[in-house]
């Protein structure tokens, strides 16, 4: 067998999520590739040849690639993944947008999102917002297939020696143009990566009230999320949504404050292994998750725990 992983990455360096990928190929076992398509991303692809257990680092740099533009990158991983078994990506918005594009090419069914790895042509997702994990199984001759990176322990990002091989592909669909850009700037830890997570929901109220969870946050080095409803509520960007249609963490300890734990929520946090929750409302059903809860006032819970801190 033979594997096709899709690095994310910033033209710089390797993206967490890479390395969690690469740890669900391992599972799947045969030689892996790890494709880095950008432009001047030579510092990634240094990166990507010393990740642990990689055979061979495949380059395509060029100016297509740039922002990795999904109608591009699909076309250049449809024409050199007609080769492998197996076509891994990363389940984040990259991803999730690229790889059902590069499996329509191929004409197979893309596998989003898995959590397991069962046997070459087996593997487990959830569905129904976690509530159910089904086991898939396919017959296509090419798996295309999304990683839930959060469920697989990430290989080490050293200690590999894998090999350069320069590709000369430049597919532009002619489909889409990069325009813009406004990233969100912090000092704390990504979403995503960070080991404590603290989220807010409709309880706070406004986004000047998450002022509180900010200062607990810069205390414990965390990072800090929402819950859909004050995401909509206009209280924080939509970069910070936690939950089925938000992003999927699994921190080694995450605080709900203010949140009533709507089943869309609890889907993209139940995984964490240690979960405290702040409500005034005894009856929330994050209480039904949470390891630890405290039934109080946020307003007066939350400051009392920064001057603890």
């Amino acid at each position: 067998m033979s594997i096709l992983v899709i690095a994310e990455h910033d033209n710089t360096g390797l993206k967490g999520a890479t390395f969690n990928t690469v740890a669900a190929a391992r599972e799947i076992g045969g030689d892996i590739d790890l494709l880095v398509a950008g432009a001047g991303c030579g510092s990634a692809a240094e990166a990507a040849a010393k990740v642990d257990g990689v055979a061979r680092v495949l380059v395509a740099d060029n100016p297509a690639y740039e922002h990795q533009l999904a109608e591009n990158t699909a076309l250049l991983i449809a024409e050199i993944g007609k080769n492998y078994t197996h076509i891994l990506a990363p389940a984040t918005t990259t991803g999730k947008n690229t790889l059902p594009r590069a499996a329509a090419l191929l004409d197979v069914q893309s596998i989003s999102d898995i959590v397991s790895v069962e046997s070459a042509d087996t593997f487990k997702r959830p569905i129904y917002a976690g509530n159910v994990i089904a086991t898939v199984q396919s017959s296509d001759a090419i798996k295309v297939i999304t990683v839930r990176g959060t469920a697989f322990d990430p290989v080490a990002a050293e200690g590999g020696s894998a090999a350069l091989e320069n590709l000369d592909s430049a597919s532009d669909a002619g489909l889409s143009a990069f325009v813009g850009e406004e990233l969100a700037k912090s000092d704390r830890p990504e979403l995503t990566a960070a080991k404590v997570v603290i989220s807010g929901g409709r309880g706070m109220q406004n986004g000047e009230n998450f002022e509180l969870l900010y200062k607990v946050a810069d205390k414990l080095g965390a990072a800090v999320g929402a819950s859909r409803a004050a995401v909509d509520a206009g209280f924080v960007p939509n970069d910070m949504q936690v939950g089925q249609t938000g992003k999927i963490v699994a921190p080694d300890l995450y605080v709900a404050v203010g949140i009533s734990g709507a089943i869309q929520h609890l889907a993209g946090m139940k995984d964490s292994k240690v979960i405290v929750a702040i409500n005034k409302d005894e009856e929330a059903p994050i209480f039904q998750v949470a390891d630890y809860g405290l039934v109080a006032d946020l307003f007066e819970a939350v400051p009392e725990l920064d001057t603890k801190l």
